[in-house]
């Protein structure tokens, strides 16, 4: 139908002529989305066009944006700093405007002594991270880097990343938020809603929490977080991270009281021993298996080849075929990386005795090369900064997750195997990245504290090649059906095949799942949060027809 010049005005008004445009141009630069071509129809790389971007500056001017879309009966997506299509309009014939909240960007607040930050939507890990450090804090970073948005990962998404163990889950580090709910009206949680400040999320009764955001969060299906205050971590390290090296492979010294080690198991029951000894014990500032989301076959020749400035990717054949390259690619098919840090040179030498004793106890051993100086030090910045994750796309320019399945570490590695086994059969076509079975990575735990893991399988793919893209999409179709054949439930591929359902289809899914009650006590809660319908299917329920 398109926006009537009356409220094109009317939003105008809210947020300036030059934070608003409706040019068909720039509109499809939004709508051109990663991963677009997995679900869109003859594989287009562009999701459906937003009617107009608008770029508010203010928690008033996305108010004020919100109300004038309720009373045009105009859906509204806000958009931060992206990753996947989640953040576009999902649906062809919607008139969707796309809010582009990059002018967002403050940190408005960083408590030192209670130990938290409050930021804006466009904050993004990064320059949140170098300015903590500087009085002694850090905070968790999500897996998908340090160029995202902690306020998106704190309320929309998931938040699970390498210091989860350590810092915590970014659902459980959100205290006191402003949200500007569907209807206009804002919401200032616990704290802040008192009047006494942001430093918690929560008061008397049932969390609301739960109601914004859940375990995976509405991805922008439920209004608009404009403000949050999140829990951060002690940081026992420089106050500023001495930078190293030369592009790309940037590196840092080892701080005296933190140790590097890359660890490694004789079988995968060892691994998640290992796991469960280390939760006991509370060792780990950092744990996660990365190294290998290049693909366990090619992986090490990988890293091998990015520390060094000279080589580039056409040297990789050749370095995987080196001895001492294939020993390493072997050694640590079943290993993952972890940083301890110490807050005192004796608490660091007890904390490695007790990693020493663990890998005695599990038959486990630090892989000797990468203990040393180049690889610790590259290690430590990488661990740390999560500044890498574009490499998800060298291979092949385009990538997803499947499988993910979360669970205690001697439930997920029950189907580590089965994935390996499918990732291997999958690349036999030659239309998917061939660099192992096994690229399966993710946190030592997906909670603060330990308990909870899982195992994402990175896949890459060529998105400009058709027959490629037709393989992907296979591929996660496969990935449901080897997952629900072993007796698992559907891993992370669920969730990007769902968005290329028809509502019929996508329906009739909530119908036949386990708990159907949960998508009805969610459409109320979208008839009361959001009568005019104007956050988009992301927030999953079943419409009252389906009652």
């Amino acid at each position: 139908m398109g926006l009537s010049r009356e409220a094109y005005r009317e939003l105008e008004d809210n947020v300036g002529q030059e934070n608003i445009s409706d040019d068909p141009a720039l509109c499809d630069a939004y709508a051109f989305q990663y991963l677009a071509e997995t679900a869109r129809p003859a594989q287009s790389h562009f999701m459906p066009r937003p009617v107009a971007v608008l770029m508010p500056g203010t928690s008033e001017d996305v108010q004020a944006i919100v109300k004038t879309c309720n009373r045009h009966k105009i859906r509204v997506k806000p958009y931060s700093t992206g990753w996947y299509f989640f953040g576009a309009p999902q649906k062809e014939g919607d008139d969707t405007v796309q809010l582009d909240l990059r002018r967002m960007d403050k940190i408005l607040d960083i408590d030192e002594r209670n130990m938290f930050a409050v930021v804006e939507p466009y904050v993004i890990c990064a320059n949140l991270q170098a300015e903590v450090m500087k009085v002694g804090l850090n905070l968790n970073i999500t897996g998908a880097g340090a160029s995202t948005s902690p306020l998106a990962s704190a309320t929309s998404y998931l938040g699970s990343g390498p210091g989860t163990l350590w810092m915590g889950h970014n659902s459980d580090n959100l205290l006191a938020l402003e949200w500007v709910m569907p209807t206009g009206e804002v919401l200032r949680t616990g704290s802040l809603g008192s009047g006494a400040g942001w430093f918690c999320g929560e008061g008397v009764g049932p969390s609301l929490r739960g109601l914004c955001r859940g375990v995976r969060g509405a991805r922008g299906g439920m209004g608009v977080y404009t403000k949050a205050a999140l829990k951060l971590a002690p940081w026992n390290g420089p106050l500023q991270l001495p930078i190293q090296g030369t592009i790309p492979a940037y590196s840092s010294p080892v701080p005296d009281n933190f140790r590097v080690y890359t660890v490694a198991f004789p079988s995968w029951p060892a691994y998640a021993e290992a796991h469960y000894k280390i939760y006991d014990n509370e060792i780990g500032y950092i744990a996660h298996r990365q190294f290998n989301m290049m693909g366990a076959d090619l992986a090490l020749a990988f890293w091998t080849m990015y520390m060094d400035p000279a080589k580039t990717l056409s040297d990789i054949e050749e370095i995987s075929k080196r001895p001492e390259v294939q020993d390493l690619i072997e050694e640590t098919r079943c290993s993952f990386q972890i940083i301890l840090a110490g807050r005192s040179l004796r608490d660091i030498d007890f904390q490695e005795k007790v990693l020493d004793q663990i890998l005695v106890d599990t038959g486990g051993w630090k892989v000797s090369r990468m203990t040393g100086k180049d690889w610790a030090e590259f290690t430590f910045l990488y661990m740390i900064r999560w500044g890498h994750k574009a490499l998800n796309f060298a291979w092949a320019g385009g990538y997803l997750g499947s499988w993910s399945q979360k669970g205690t570490p001697d439930y997920v590695i029950q189907y580590q195997a089965i994935a390996e086994a499918a990732g291997y059969r999958d690349q036999k076509s030659g239309l998917l990245g061939q660099c192992g079975g096994d690229a399966m990575m993710g946190p030592a735990s997906g909670v603060g504290g330990g308990g909870l893991t899982g195992f994402e399988q990175f896949v890459h793919y060529d998105p400009a090649d058709k027959e490629s893209v037709k393989a992907i999409v296979e591929h996660l179709h496969n990935a449901k059906t080897d997952a629900t054949s072993h007796g698992f439930p559907p891993g992370k591929e669920d969730l990007y095949l769902k968005i290329g359902m028809t509502d019929d289809q996508l329906h009739q899914q909530y119908v036949n799942s386990g708990q159907p009650i949960v998508f009805h006590l969610q459409q109320k809660i979208k008839e009361l949060l959001d009568p005019n319908s104007i956050g988009d299917r992301l927030y999953s329920c079943l419409p009252a027809e389906e009652k």
